[in-house]
């Protein structure tokens, strides 16, 4: 029986109640196999879809394992625009899009959402989408056909396009708001739409670049910003290309900038790219890039893995699980640096979060249990308890006041008694106890439905 969406929907409710990242999970890659970065996407043999009958990997098997296993709800779908249309602008092309459909529904059928992403960097065969390329109305309408296919469930998100680059960034964010219209329009109106900047999507240089204030301004058809996110990528090696084995940066720095002006502009960013390799920087920066993530999630929504799919176990950046369908095991690397500070340490604050100081302790237990399942991967790495407990150490914290969302105003507390203020946190700490509950019955579900 697949997992139904009720669930994911109660799992997203109870995360966004006790402010947690309300998105996690991987991408998908395979259909995107061969594009370059002048939007060059050729649909030769070099592309492999994430689909065994195809003779790619086992996405569809791959995405019941994370729900299932690690608890995780979204998944990024990576395709280039020619596969979709068999290299000629215009209709969907219904064989090669029905394959990439098929993926879809794999995905929509685990009960988690399930992201379009259009892996182009804004262009088309070298020529740049709105500036000398395919026009805007051209854009438009591939977004429209794909909203009309997708319109009846809003699990669908349209991530507008991949890591746009060395463009007029005025003129692209018109992109984007035709392509936001026609979505729209085509009457997908409550569905999650990605709005990538410049520079590759670049957090660093997100708001440095003009991106920030750029996509800000795109609306949808009334004016309001609902459902718009910036879709930030950062890569942690010594270019931000994420194909070097070692990482030089942790990305707190500029992941901070655009906290900043996302929480002054009151707007909200998914990341939906980011990865890093198995060595031992990349292992210790990756996972506090993470955590800093996480920690400042009330402004980041969601954060997506660089990738599983049709990868193989010697990709610099693989996420893609070992053994085979209905056994599978995450290697180090997602087991530390994405489950553990997205989905282990929440559930672990959220049991102590009911006290005025708390002591927040990351404990292990699925990540032991995990590792305990590859000797491969033992033999190679460190022990995962001890890399785990190095990169998360026991803290003690006072708890404050948590910071205003986009869509929660600020509250005041200043004319509280201390009577009344009893009274509250013994009723949050209830609240707290039956949402901890929650979402402990919510994951059991996710693993045994």
């Amino acid at each position: 029986m697949h997992t139904s969406a009720s669930l994911f929907a109660g799992l997203a409710l109870v995360s966004s109640a006790l402010g947690r990242v309300k998105y996690v999970g991987v991408a998908i890659p395979g259909f995107d196999f061969g594009c370059d970065i002048d939007g060059s996407c050729p649909i030769n043999d070099i592309v492999n879809p994430p689909l065994p009958e195809l003779g790619g990997g086992d996405g569809p098997a791959q995405m019941k394992h994370f729900v299932e296993n690690d608890g995780f709800n979204v998944f990024r779908l990576p395709t280039s625009w020619q596969y979709i249309v068999n290299s000629v602008l215009g209709d969907l092309d219904e064989n090669n899009f029905g394959y990439y459909d098929k993926l879809m529904q794999a995905c929509l059928d685990t009960g988690a959402y399930c992201m379009i992403d259009l892996h182009n960097f804004a262009r088309f065969d070298d020529g740049i989408i709105g500036q000398g390329g395919a026009s805007n109305e051209v854009y438009a309408d591939l977004w429209t056909q794909l909203a009309k296919r997708y319109v009846k469930d809003d699990r669908v998100i349209f991530g507008l396009m991949n890591e746009p680059h060395d463009l007029d960034i005025n003129l692209w964010a018109d992109s984007c708001q035709a392509a936001v219209t026609a979505i729209r329009k085509a009457g997908a109106t409550k569905h999650m739409i990605l709005l990538p900047g410049t520079n590759f999507a670049s957090a660093e240089t997100f708001v440095s670049s003009g991106s920030a204030d750029a996509l800000g301004a795109v609306s949808n058809l009334d004016g309001s910003k609902d459902g718009l996110y910036l879709d930030l990528h950062k890569y942690l090696d010594e270019n931000n290309s994420g194909t070097f084995t070692e990482c030089t940066t942790d990305n707190v720095e500029g992941f901070t900038n655009i906290a900043t002006w996302l929480r002054k502009n009151k707007r909200k960013a998914m990341i939906s790219e980011s990865g890093a390799s198995m060595s031992e920087s990349c292992m210790e920066k990756f996972c506090t890039q993470n955590k800093f993530i996480a920690d400042n999630d009330d402004v980041f929504e969601g954060f997506v893995a660089w990738g599983a799919g049709s990868f193989g176990f010697d990709y610099v950046l693989t996420l893609t699980p070992s053994g085979s369908p209905g056994d599978y095991t995450d290697n180090k690397l997602l087991k530390q640096c994405v489950i553990a500070p997205f989905l282990e340490d929440a559930s672990e604050e959220t049991s102590t979060s009911t006290s005025a100081t708390k002591t927040k302790t990351k404990t292990k237990t699925k990540t032991e249990a995990s590792s305990s399942h590859s000797e491969t991967e033992e033999a190679t790495s460190t022990n995962t308890a001890e890399s785990t407990q190095r990169v998360f150490k026991e803290e003690t914290t006072t708890a404050s006041a948590p910071t205003a969302t986009a869509t929660e105003p600020p509250t005041s507390n200043a004319a509280t008694s201390d009577d009344d203020s009893a009274g509250v946190r013994s009723s949050e700490a209830v609240a707290g106890s039956l949402l901890f509950a929650a979402m402990a019955l919510l994951h059991t579900g996710l693993r045994f439905i």
